[in-house]
């Protein structure tokens, strides 16, 4: 039996939950807890001949930005990751651990509460204290998911490879988010192994942007990954994806449908920005989180615009 099968066991056998950096399980403990630490071939980036990069689960966020290559070639990965936490967390946080985490609801998180996710029938949040909630609505559950790298990931159409099942797409891990039961859909004893990036492309101009309740170590209220392409003065491609905001990643193919083969002038970018807020419906607390999600995807545009190409 491989390392990993060993633990996948042991996921099943004892109903634990898998450790990578410990930033989130060691904050909770509730479980028993299954190292991933001691498996081998988790960690590290490695190329393929096409240009494409592998990057193992076990992967820390400070070795994925000390990896220069990597970061030239996937920008908006880069400026992600960047932005993640402190210094400290990012040295220890793997980049499995901040795609799988478990939401940061104050009601799930305090012992004198339930919820769908503790196995009660409810939502205490959405009568309650939902001033950082999910303001696209995507079933019973509003806490929003917390990964901002699964926000890029997006952008570029990642996929994961996982022991245990088929490759699937970074949405896939998350589905519609219309299960209130859990953060993302792989079953005990499936356990990430690598998140595979396409070949770079060339051209690219990518940002990505966060509104925080204070300058730094705070989580998002709302954020935005975007990448852009440009045939001279018109927008060739584009992809932006959000997070922050619902109980899923978002994908806003509506946002980079508005910018293809238009100007890249404020005009074009501020209309698109309009769309991102289409499919918000906030609670009576957190109606604030609408412009601000409009103005954070405006800003990411913006700011795409004027970086240079890779």
């Amino acid at each position: 039996m491989t390392a990993i099968e060993a633990a996948a066991e042991a996921v099943r056998e004892t109903g634990g939950e898998l450790r990578a950096g410990g930033t989130d399980v060691m904050t909770r403990a509730t479980r028993p807890q299954i190292d991933l630490l001691g498996v081998p071939g988790l960690r590290g980036v490695t190329w393929e001949p096409d240009g494409s990069a592998r990057i193992g689960a076990l992967t820390t966020i400070a070795d994925l930005l000390a990896d220069e290559r990597l970061t030239a070639a996937y920008p908006a990965l880069a400026a992600t990751a960047a932005a993640v936490a402190t210094p400290q967390i990012r040295n220890v946080a793997t980049v499995g651990g901040n795609l799988l985490q478990r939401n940061r609801c104050w009601y799930l998180r305090h012992p004198a509460f339930t919820c769908h996710q503790t196995g009660d029938d409810g939502c205490p949040a959405r009568e309650g204290a939902h001033l950082y909630s999910a303001v696209i609505d995507q079933g019973p559950c509003v806490a929003p998911h917390p990964s901002s790298l699964a926000a890029a990931l997006l952008t570029y159409g990642a996929t994961a490879e996982v022991h245990g099942r088929a490759p699937l797409g970074i949405a896939d891990l998350y589905g519609d988010g219309g299960d209130p039961t859990r953060d993302h859909l792989l079953e005990p004893g499936e356990i990430l192994r690598t998140v595979v990036m396409p070949a770079p492309t060339p051209g690219e101009r990518a940002a990505y942007r966060r509104a925080t309740g204070r300058e730094t170590a705070e989580w998002p209220l709302a954020e935005a990954a975007a990448r852009l392409t440009l045939d001279g003065d018109a927008i060739a491609t584009a992809a932006v994806a959000v997070g922050g905001v619902a109980r899923t990643p978002l994908l806003l193919p509506e946002v980079a449908e508005a910018l293809v083969g238009k100007p890249a002038t404020e005009e074009t970018l501020a209309a698109a920005a309009d769309l991102a807020t289409a499919r918000c419906t906030p609670l009576p607390g957190n109606a604030y989180k609408v412009p601000l999600l409009r103005a954070t995807v405006l800003d990411t545009l913006t700011a795409c615009t004027t970086q240079p190409p890779s």
